[in-house]
């Protein structure tokens, strides 16, 4: 499998090794994991190196679940000095044990508590109100709409709205369904339960290990999980493609791109995935989006946080990191690392100094 210049493809070579194996405990457990640090995409998270390691010896047997997870909280605790993405890649490396640990167990219950009792167990030691529901209105710029946002449920109706849509999907008859047929509706599904976005963060991982456990109940024993190793990214903007109408514009929910994943991930087509597919041009920056497009020919290794930058940058070659961070929904220290990163690539270049300065891309 060869890596390409698409900026959603995150294959972990270090793991392919193991799926060629006769153990089949051992390609499950690399299954396993190669899903649970693929997912991190969806937030733009990487794991550490140290995480990788953690999980070859897991996947090779030299030490249990529980003993990875250890390993892993001690790494963190025992760190004197903390690096600027410390923090995320703890974040990834948590989480991704966690859901190796859910993947792992076969038990499965298809309710509102079992949907809140995924979101906790994934992010148990991460997030202080693992497990929660919101308490507030939420809304969250998406690069794939320029900006733009979903219109998630109100803080008031998460659990009836949550609630209607479980019991929905419970009594449909999938008896006689031509499979394709079944395959749309758990699309239509998916993309009604991750719009709710019942919880503060982490709603795109919670929604695809529930998806995931989901598909194992109803019959769907073997899931083609290089999906969530190498498109998570584009799992993420398909729903959100899924769930956003803006009649000014002309823009109507087209499930098309999710029908596509789950084709996919359930029948082991190869329909090509591509974020670039699902952007559409709210703000007539079309030059932004083909100043960036050209920046990623350039390079192998730029992720979708680079690109949006550059597509920002494009449009105001004045603007501040801070109001980088702001648009796109990360830190000032995250955009700085991505701003450094772009520089070293040969991308952009800063003028003029820090007070009057500018950035220039370089293509």
């Amino acid at each position: 499998m060869a890596k390409t210049n698409d900026i959603e493809n995150r294959y972990i070579p270090e793991f392919e090794k193991y799926l060629r194996t006769p153990e089949p405990s051992v390609r499950e457990r690399a299954d396993y994991w190669r899903t649970a640090i693929g997912l991190q995409a969806v937030d733009q998270l990487t794991v550490s190196d140290f995480l990788k390691q953690t999980a070859q010896e897991h996947i090779e047997g030299q030490i249990s679940a529980d003993e990875a997870e250890k390993k892993i909280k001690a790494y963190y605790q025992a760190k004197e000095i903390r690096l600027p993405d410390d923090d995320e890649k703890e974040e990834a490396d948590k989480v991704s044990m966690n859901i190796i640990k859910l993947l792992s167990e076969q038990s499965f219950t298809f309710s509102v508590a079992g949907f809140a009792s995924i979101h906790r167990q994934i992010f148990k030691g991460v997030f202080k109100h693992a497990g929660q529901f919101r308490d507030y209105d939420i809304t969250k710029k998406e690069w794939v709409l320029d900006g733009d946002t979903v219109l998630y449920a109100s803080c008031t109706q998460l659990q009836a709205t949550l609630e209607y849509d479980l019991a929905q999907e419970k009594q449909f008859d999938y008896t006689n369904l031509a499979l394709l047929d079944a395959i749309r509706h758990i699309a239509d599904f998916v993309a009604n339960i991750w719009q709710i976005h019942p919880f503060r963060e982490g709603n795109t991982r919670t929604t695809a290990i529930f998806t995931i456990k989901y598909l194992r109940s109803i019959g769907f024993k073997k899931i083609n999980n290089d999906l969530f190793e190498q498109h998570s990214w584009y799992f993420r903007n398909a729903l959100v493609r899924a769930n956003y109408k803006n009649v000014t514009k002309a823009v109507n929910p087209d499930n098309s791109f999710l029908v596509a994943f789950f084709r996919n991930l359930l029948l082991n087509e190869q329909t090509p995935l591509h974020n670039r597919d699902l952007h559409i041009s709210l703000a007539g920056n079309q030059s932004a989006i083909q100043s960036a497009n050209a920046a990623l020919s350039k390079s192998n290794n730029c992720t979708l946080e680079e690109i949006a930058t550059l597509q920002i940058i494009q449009r105001n070659p004045r603007v501040t990191q801070k109001q980088i961070a702001a648009e796109i929904g990360k830190s000032e220290r995250t955009i700085k690392t991505i701003t450094v990163n772009l520089t070293q690539k040969g991308l952009i270049v800063r003028r003029n100094g820090k007070r009057d300065g500018y950035w220039e891309i370089l293509i």
